[in-house]
C-alpha cells in the first residue's frame, strides 16, 4: 500500500466519528515531496474536541502501533503510530482554533512560525474529507499579507550579539559554538527568505530547504549551492559565504522596498 492510499484509508476511519469536520494530508505529501523515508502527515479538523476514545478507536481499527500519544497543548492533540511498517503523524485541532491560528497570522501579521506551518499546510494540503471545510481554509491563506512580509524580515534581519563573535570562535577553532552560530545565521538567512518571498514557513526547523528555495523567485544566485558551502567547504569560507549571502539579502530587501 502506498502512502496516499493509507493516507485516505485512516481517513475514512476519522470521517466516521461525527466530531471530525475535515481530514487533509499535510507534509511532504501534499507538495510531491515524498521519498523513500517519508511518513505520512495528517490534520485532522473537529467540530467537538476528541477524547481519548475518540483518538485511540482510529488507531485500533487501523491494526496501529502506537509511538507516541499527546494530550492537549498549544492548540493541538497529537499522535504517531505505525500501520503496516508506515508511519503516520496525526496532529487534531478545533476548527474553532485553526481559524484563530489563521486570523493570528493573516489579520494580526504575527510571526509565530507555528501558526504559519498550520498556514502552510492549509495552503498545499490535500482534502480526503470535508472538502468545503478545507476550501473555506484556503481561501483565508490564499493571499500572504504584505504586513507579515516586513514583519519576517524585521524578526530575521538582526543576527543578534553572539555574531560579534564569529571571529573569535573561528580563530579559537571552537567548532561546536562556532557551527551553532552558522546554523542560527542559515535559519535566519531561510527566515528572511520566506518573509520576502511571501511565503509561509512551512516546517519550524526549515526542513526540506532545496525544495523550499526553488519555490522561491527572489534569492540569491545560487543560494542552494552556497547554503550547502556553508557546511561543507572549510570554515572561514563557510563564513564569507554567510556574511556575503546577508548582504545580497539586504539589497533585495532595498529592491523590494522600492517597488511597494
Amino acid at each position: 500500500m502506498n502512502l496516499k492510499d493509507l493516507a485516505v484509508k485512516a481517513a475514512n476511519v476519522y470521517k466516521e466519528n461525527s466530531k471530525v469536520e475535515a481530514v487533509y494530508i499535510a507534509g511532504s505529501l501534499s507538495r510531491g515531496w515524498e521519498d523513500q523515508y517519508s511518513d505520512i502527515e495528517l490534520n485532522v479538523c473537529w467540530y467537538e474536541a476528541p477524547n481519548e476514545a475518540d483518538r485511540k478507536s482510529v488507531i485500533d481499527a487501523l491494526s496501529g502501533e502506537i509511538i507516541e500519544f499527546h494530550y492537549y497543548e498549544e492548540e493541538e492533540w497529537s499522535e504517531s503510530y505505525k500501520v503496516n511498517g508506515i508511519k503516520l503523524e496525526i496532529s487534531s485541532f478545533l476548527t474553532e482554533g485553526v481559524l484563530r491560528k489563521i486570523q493570528r497570522v493573516t489579520k494580526e501579521f504575527q510571526v509565530n512560525i507555528k501558526d504559519q506551518c498550520l498556514a502552510a499546510s492549509i495552503h498545499y494540503g490535500i482534502p480526503l474529507h470535508g472538502e468545503e471545510v478545507l476550501d473555506g481554509l484556503k481561501a483565508k491563506v490564499v493571499v500572504y499579507p504584505e504586513s507579515l512580509s516586513q514583519n519576517m524580515i524585521e524578526a530575521h534581519l538582526d543576527l543578534g550579539e553572539k555574531w560579534q563573535n564569529r571571529y573569535a570562535l573561528l580563530e579559537r577553532e571552537d567548532w561546536l559554538m562556532y557551527y551553532s552560530l552558522l546554523t542560527m545565521a542559515q535559519k535566519k538567512i531561510m527566515g528572511l527568505l520566506f518573509g520576502l518571498n511571501c511565503l509561509y514557513v512551512h516546517h519550524p526547523s526549515y526542513k526540506w530547504q532545496k525544495q523550499s528555495l526553488d519555490l522561491m523567485n527572489i534569492k540569491p544566485e545560487r543560494v542552494n549551492e552556497r547554503l550547502d558551502r556553508v557546511f561543507l567547504s572549510s570554515p572561514d569560507e563557510g563564513l564569507k559565504e554567510v556574511e556575503a549571502l546577508m548582504e545580497e539579502i539586504k539589497q533585495l530587501i532595498k529592491e523590494k522596498d522600492t517597488t511597494i
